[in-house]
């Protein structure tokens, strides 16, 4: 965190994909610094339900003094986990040997002003924030002088095989995140530790309408990050793309 120039202020969710030690692990340190640094609000801790007995060791793998309220949140079966103005939280079941969800974040869609059709109607100056706010001025609805804008989603899927909850966070993710632990010619090899392969990631992606991938999680039996693009590519995704490295950062797509 300190790295990556992420403040424990700027939490307010934790989502735990399984309880694979290299996805759990810095969970005991994330906690101790949010109350090391006495965080003013809540914080909520989403993870399998299956792996409740790992996560209360994880809390409370050292002392410390807890200053901030961290609540709970078990997943245990597909579904919305956060409905709030600005954002639906869901979770997926995947497939892997242990439990293991993944995540999606959905922005509400909104309204994108038309300014020619704003014009049509005389509507400027003052008037037109009186629209966006009031839904209709002088018998123009909102609806005359714009047009729905989606909001993001972006998708979160760690260690998993193909299965239905992949796609299902992938489908017209702006952006995707996803490991691909494995390149194709182990194929065999990763259904069998329950992971994806560079050409299965981006396949999803690539039918799923993705704008942005980002793959991640490499096996270090390879030593050719390009290797991972390049059989993304061969799979057919022309969208953007990323090959994940430590404390990249990567922007989320404009929204269209």
């Amino acid at each position: 965190m300190l790295r990556a120039g992420v403040a424990a202020h700027d939490l307010d969710r934790i989502c735990v994909t399984h309880f694979h030690g290299d996805h759990s692990l810095g969970l005991a340190g994330v906690i101790q610094r949010i109350n090391l640094d006495q965080v003013p609000h809540p914080v909520t801790a989403h993870y399998p339900a299956s792996g409740q007995h790992f996560f209360d060791r994880l809390r409370y793998a050292t002392a410390y003094r807890e200053t901030v309220r961290l609540t709970e949140a078990p997943v245990a079966a597909d579904g919305p986990l956060a409905v709030t103005e600005d954002f639906t939280l869901d979770a997926r079941l995947l497939s892997h040997p242990v439990e293991s969800y993944g995540y999606r974040i959905t922005e509400p869609d909104g309204r994108r002003l038309l300014p020619e059709k704003l014009a049509a109607h005389g509507i400027k100056g003052p008037d037109v924030g009186r629209i966006q706010r009031e839904g209709a001025l002088g018998g123009v609805t909102l609806d005359d002088v714009s047009e729905v804008r989606r909001g993001q989603r972006f998708a979160f899927v760690m260690d998993t095989r193909l299965c239905d909850g992949v796609h299902a966070l992938a489908e017209g993710a702006d952006m995707l995140v996803i490991e691909s632990t494995f390149l194709d010619e182990d194929v065999r090899l990763a259904t069998d530790h329950g992971h994806l392969t560079a050409g299965q990631a981006a396949a999803v992606a690539r039918d799923a309408g993705v704008r942005h991938l980002v793959l991640t999680h490499f096996s270090q039996r390879y030593s050719d990050p390009a290797a991972f693009e390049q059989q993304a590519r061969a799979a057919g995704f022309d969208g953007e793309l990323s090959i994940a490295q430590d404390l990249m950062r990567v922007p989320v797509p404009k929204r269209t």
